[in-house]
């Protein structure tokens, strides 16, 4: 629309010119006839007709400038929004962490103000008694347990074969964490409430009828067998089971039935149990 209206401007102005010259032409025309006044004025519409293009390119110019200048702005505009969206964005997940702090925060203070108040129960201090230190110490110490041990010493030996069960005595003591292992009774006595692990290897000698096998109790209860047979040469087997034991609870090994182990300074027969964590 704006792109039109000078060319409108400058058609109507044109058609007075026309009609101005053609009049002031005629009546000249009629007095004395001059001719060279229509010639006169013809040079003043074109020189008009000029400076109104001219005009009209300027504006034209300056209408592409602005319009380069509108878009650019819009531009700018629209990156300045997405920016303000992002600072959002960012503001919002700072503010959700800030409430997760104070929140972990709030729980620690509560925590703290529990202490508090435990400590100032028992007499307001936190210094403790030689009695409560040992007691500390005892407790610490009773819940590493870890123990490993085989049948013999030194030398070689066979157990076995026997017409019944036999528990078998581990004499030769590796390691003895917490001594809750006997190895003059070869029984384990669970010292605190947990869940333990524990493991038998055996070995033995081929024999066309007498096995090599060893079962794993826990109080009265059977709970696994290594147990292995062949005709001749050496052979070994092992087994183990995770156990929940009550304090005073008792672990042991027993020969299998008409079976027998061997064992010799190389330790091959073992009986192994670790505390893996209290309850």
């Amino acid at each position: 629309m704006n792109m039109k209206t000078p060319g409108a401007v400058l058609l109507l102005l044109w058609s007075g010119l026309v009609v101005v010259a053609a009049e002031s032409g005629g009546l000249q025309d009629e007095d004395t006839g001059a001719a060279p006044t229509q010639l006169t004025c013809q040079p003043d519409v074109h020189s008009v007709l000029r400076e109104m293009s001219a005009l009209m390119a300027e504006q034209r110019v300056e209408l592409r400038y602005t319009k380069t200048q509108m878009e650019a702005m819009e531009t700018r505009l629209r990156a300045s929004e997405n920016k303000a969206e992002t600072m959002e964005t960012r503001l919002r997940a700072s503010e959700k962490t800030v409430e997760e702090q104070r929140a972990v925060i709030k729980e620690l203070k509560e925590k703290q103000e529990e202490q508090a108040a435990a400590v100032k129960a028992v007499g307001g201090s936190v210094n403790l008694t030689g009695s409560q230190v040992e007691e500390l110490r005892r407790e610490r110490e009773e819940r590493r347990v870890s123990f490993s041990a085989s049948l013999v010493t030194s030398g070689s030996e066979t157990f076995g074969p026997f017409s019944k069960p036999t528990t078998l005595i581990y004499r030769h003591v590796i390691t003895n964490t917490g001594s809750a292992y006997n190895p003059y009774t070869g029984v384990f006595r669970a010292p605190v409430r947990g869940v333990y692990y524990f493991a038998v290897f055996v070995y033995g000698g081929g024999h066309a009828s007498t096995t090599t096998g060893v079962s794993l109790h826990k109080n009265e209860e059977h709970v696994v067998i290594a147990y292995s047979h062949q005709p001749s040469l050496q052979y070994s087997s092992s087994n183990g089971a995770s156990l929940l034991l009550e304090v005073g609870d008792v672990v042991y090994v027993k020969l299998w039935p008409n079976a027998w182990v061997h064992d010799s300074y190389n330790h091959h027969t073992t009986f192994s149990g670790n505390l893996l964590f209290p309850m």
